[in-house]
Parts: C-alpha cells; sequence; structure tokens
C-alpha cells in the first residue's frame, strides 16, 4: 500500500525490539515512509514536538519509561492524527476508537498496521488533513473501566535434555537474553531455554511480579537482594540467584518507575 504522497511519522517507542519491528512494518508496507526520528521518554516526545514542523503521523507506545504517554498531551497541544500502540486488551479499545486514528496491540502484526494507514489514507482524501482530538482523561478513564481481566502466563514448557518439562511461573526468578536467546533462571538457580523474546515475555508476566530492568533481564521482585546507587542516577541490583554478571544495571530513565513498581 502506498500513500499518494510520502508519510512523514515520528515514534515514541522506548523497546529497541519493539522500535526495529515497527519500522521494518512500516517500510514493507511503504518503502516511501519516512521515519523522522524516535524518542523513548515522555519528556524527549515534548521536547521534540516543540522544536520541529508537525509529523503527519504519531506513532505512540502507552508505557514509556518516565511515564504514560498521556502526559505528552497534558503538557502541550497535539495537533496531529495519532495511533497508539499498547498492551491492554483489544475489547477495551472498541470503547474510545473514535479519540484516534487507530490503537493497536502488541505485538503489532503487519496486516493491522497496514489497515491503520489505510484509515489515516481515507480521512485525509475525505476530510483533507485530519486534526485529531485526544480527550485524555476520557481515554485513560475507559481504559481503566472497561480493561478485560489480564490472563497472566502460569507456565512454560522448555526442555531438558530430550525431555519437555513444565516451569510454573512461582518457580522462576528471573529471565535473561544472551545473543537473541532468553533463558528462564529458577529460584534452585537452574536454567532452560524459553522460545519468547524479553518483549514477548514482558506481556505474558504478571507486573505485579515481574518488571523489565533493561534490555536484558525481567526479574521477580523477590530475586532483588539488594539495590545499590550508580553512576549518573542508575541503580545496580544483585540478584539471588546471581545474574550472569553478577550485577543488572536499571537506566536513570527507568529509575524511578522501577523504585514507584517495588514499592507497591
Amino acid at each position: 500500500m502506498k500513500l499518494e504522497s510520502s508519510l512523514k511519522i515520528f515514534i515514541v517507542e522506548d523497546e529497541r525490539l519493539g522500535l526495529e519491528r515497527l519500522i521494518k512494518l512500516l517500510h514493507e508496507i511503504d518503502e516511501t515512509i519516512e521515519i523522522l526520528g524516535h524518542v523513548e521518554t515522555v519528556k524527549s516526545a515534548v521536547w521534540w514536538l516543540q522544536n520541529h514542523p508537525a509529523p503527519d503521523l504519531l506513532l505512540l507506545d502507552i508505557e514509556l519509561a518516565d511515564g504514560q504517554c498521556f502526559e505528552i498531551f497534558r503538557q502541550i497541544d497535539v495537533q496531529v492524527p495519532v495511533i497508539f500502540t499498547t498492551s491492554y486488551d483489544e475489547y477495551a479499545l472498541s470503547a474510545f476508537k473514535v479519540n484516534s486514528v487507530d490503537y493497536l496491540l502488541k505485538p503489532i502484526r503487519k496486516e493491522e498496521l497496514e489497515q491503520s494507514l489505510a484509515k489515516l489514507k481515507r480521512l485525509r482524501t475525505t476530510y483533507g488533513e485530519p486534526q485529531t482530538q485526544v480527550n485524555v482523561e476520557k481515554l485513560i478513564a475507559s481504559i481503566h473501566q472497561f480493561q478485560a481481566p489480564q490472563e497472566y502466563r502460569k507456565r512454560f514448557l522448555v526442555k531438558q535434555g530430550q525431555k519437555l518439562q513444565a516451569i510454573e511461573v512461582e518457580e522462576i526468578a528471573w529471565f535473561h537474553t544472551d545473543s537473541k536467546i532468553s533463558f528462564l533462571r529458577t529460584w534452585d538457580n537452574q536454567r532452560f531455554v524459553v522460545d519468547y523474546t524479553l518483549e514477548e515475555l514482558g506481556t505474558m508476566l504478571d507486573p505485579q511480579w515481574f518488571f523489565r530492568a533493561n534490555r536484558s533481564y525481567i526479574v521477580h521482585a523477590r530475586a532483588i537482594k539488594m539495590i545499590n546507587p550508580y553512576f549518573n542516577g542508575k541503580l545496580q541490583l544483585k540478584l539471588q540467584p546471581a545474574a550472569e554478571l553478577n550485577d543488572v544495571i536499571i537506566s536513570k530513565e527507568k529509575a524511578s518507575e522501577f523504585k514507584r513498581w517495588l514499592g507497591k
């Protein structure tokens, strides 16, 4: 699908793999699409939008390193069509689809993204450049009101030699990725390969207990034995069982979110 003119898109996404996949899908759909740039936080998104010409479309992840993307709309007047990307249940989204071009459920599929861009094209053709207004408070209220109960993963099937074994989630201390292979570590320090990326695992695990510490680790709250201040506002975690590199570093941007999560 090609739009009549090159579409200029700005992306706000804090997951590297998610960003790379999104850009790849966009160029597969239409190689003329121009990616103006991308940022990972609310703060940097606000700065970019205030200091650059408006794009044709914003692709916004809802959960960012320093909060939810709705804060962007509270700080500045965004007069740009928006496609939200989210892990919220798809049935909840139907209650407020009228507020934007579309909402895409992660992991994003090519055909759904293509349909959203086609919808934008129809809007531009029929009504001219759409000036999308997002009622942020209504959007947040709708999410919490209509969100269906999330079903989280209860166990993972792993290989042990030539056999298969079910590992209950309650047995898992943390997940780790190395050379594009994901592993889980149990409380009794056994390691197993899992057939999911950390990005996929993040949608399967109960966020009450598991936290995506960085690009390489998802940790269980009870696995965190010590938290030390690190350079430039970062945090250093000591895990039990010990991590592969003996510690896990949380970025300055994610430190506040981590503290709120662990302090619940």
